[in-house]
């Protein structure tokens, strides 16, 4: 402002002399400003943590906190949308080609972040678009979103301090392991854990991509699952993947819920059974600890 001040006193002084314009001053006043920026998208930042979980990201509760205090969520990886799905009037629908480019995005991230597939520890991830507002005004962001979770059967947010960078490496105590399964009739009701050198009778052994079919579908596809849970035994114990594998272990399964799963999330938890009790883990243990019954 105080250089608008000086040019006009300046103008001024001229006109009123009438002794023409000075070197270096034109005379012009609109031409010498420097263009103001056009206004930037507010975008959150990756590496951050919440206090509070939250599925819309409105900027009125954008209160980042240090990971090394108290909080409930961690913010792994900020993506962008592009192509069509950025060009819609609104942020992306469930079961939508951008629901399902972000939620493929953020898996990959969120694998690399903690070690592994984050499928195999108690966590959780969630995917977080800009509010209808932002949108309309350019946002085409998404939040990768972690948190730790009570346990396979309640997925209860767990307060928690310190990064989940490399979660599931090394002897981590978020990586499942070894379950004594509480069942009504046929029915898996709670998933126990237990240190494998205790008397147990399931284990985890790992992630099984189920087949691209609509979610009221999956109770048809039981069997299939089943037998990838059982090549999964296979591999991990270290057996001969035949028909003889029904007689060695059943399976038991938890798949993605409903809005997950047409988010693109196939990603189903496979666990070991048996009706004998184990108190080691089967991974590579052979034929022998896992024999023909």
């Amino acid at each position: 402002m105080r250089r608008w001040w000086a040019v006009v006193a300046v103008g001024a002084a001229v006109a009123l002399t009438g002794c023409g314009t000075p070197a270096g001053i034109d005379g012009d006043l609109a031409d010498d400003w420097r263009a103001m920026a056009a206004p930037t998208q507010f975008v959150p930042a990756a590496g951050v943590c919440h206090s509070a979980f939250s599925d819309v990201g409105y900027l009125t509760g954008y209160q980042p906190v240090d990971c090394g205090t108290t909080h409930r969520v961690e913010t792994v990886h900020v993506g962008t949308l592009t192509g069509a799905p950025a060009e819609r009037s609104a942020p992306p629908a469930v079961g939508s080609a951008g629901r399902k480019a972000a939620r493929t995005e953020c898996d990959r991230k969120v694998d690399r972040a903690v070690g592994a597939n984050w499928r195999a520890g108690r966590l959780a991830v969630t995917t977080v678009f800009p509010s209808q507002q932002a949108w309309e005004g350019g946002a085409r962001w998404f939040r990768c979103d972690l948190n730790e979770v009570e346990s396979l059967d309640d997925l209860t947010v767990v307060p928690r301090s310190g990064s989940l960078k490399g979660a599931l490496t090394a002897s981590s105590t978020l990586a499942h392991r070894c379950f004594n399964p509480k069942t009504v009739k046929d029915d898996v009701k709670e998933m126990a854990p237990t240190p494998c050198t205790s008397r147990h009778r399931a284990e985890f052994v790992g992630i099984y991509r189920a087949p691209d079919v609509p979610f009221d579908q999956i109770d048809k596809n039981r069997l299939r699952i089943h037998k990838g849970c059982q090549a999964l035994i296979a591999s991990y114990a270290k057996l001969p993947n035949n028909g003889d594998m029904q007689y060695r272990a059943g399976t038991i399964f938890y798949h993605p819920f409903e809005e997950e799963w047409k988010n693109g999330n196939r990603g189903v938890q496979c666990f070991l059974w048996v009706e004998r009790v184990l108190t080691r883990s089967m991974k590579g243990a052979g034929a022998r600890a896992l024999p023909i019954q």
